[in-house]
């Protein structure tokens, strides 16, 4: 069970990068919100290079699988990023911006490995930064007044990819911290994919109501 739930969240993130990539240059944006990106490109990074000096384990290869992909949409934010923002901020302050946000992250997920080791750091920073990362999908919804840049793919894989390692780590395990972390992101989750699929359905019935005249 704890094998089958590691590589459900490993496919089900794997589909939330791939298809971030795909809408990020479809629509000439960044699919996740920068925060977030940051976020999880430190936790990635850090802990695919320290699962390679350790005994071989799945998810050291679903870590350098996600970390792959998001170098990729770190592209995306890069290419496609400053175009989010108004002609005030200039591409100095955008990228500046964008260095102090991966910065900050690195040094974040170093303090929790410093605070926590490396057995309970991953856990709490990973189920943190995903609540965090729930309520920026719907902020960034919001903002965008709609579907650029997103996908009721993502939407429902990325819950499915926190909801496994909750069930993993919350219920199995029997940590209650992560169940409340866990089940929280997934009130946001599914939220997030109510707006994205009200927003799906009405685009459906524009195409098809213009198909009809």
């Amino acid at each position: 069970m704890m094998l089958f739930l590691t590589l459900l969240s490993g496919l089900a993130w794997t589909l939330v990068y791939t298809d971030a990539i795909r809408v990020g240059f479809r629509d000439a944006t960044y699919a996740i919100p920068i925060a977030a990106l940051a976020l999880n490109f430190a936790w990635e990074a850090i802990y695919a290079v320290h699962g390679l000096t350790e005994p071989f384990a799945a998810q050291t290869v679903v870590n350098i699988v996600w970390a792959l992909a998001d170098t990729v949409i770190v592209y995306t934010y890069v290419r496609f990023g400053r175009s989010e923002f108004s002609q005030f901020v200039s591409r100095a302050m955008f990228v500046g911006w964008g260095v102090l946000f991966f910065v900050a992250s690195f040094v974040v997920q170093w303090l929790f490995v410093v605070e926590f080791d490396w057995e309970l750091a991953p856990r709490y920073a990973a189920f943190l930064q995903n609540l965090l990362m729930s309520g920026l999908f719907i902020a960034m919804f919001v903002a965008r007044r709609g579907l650029r840049g997103q996908s009721l793919l993502i939407a429902v894989a990325k819950w499915v990819g926190t909801l496994a390692p909750t069930i993993l780590f919350g219920v199995i395990e029997g940590s209650p911290f992560i169940l409340g972390i866990g089940l929280l992101c997934s009130v946001f989750d599914v939220v997030y994919i109510g707006l994205v699929l009200r927003a799906t359905m009405g685009s459906l019935r524009l195409v098809a109501g213009a198909n009809q005249r």
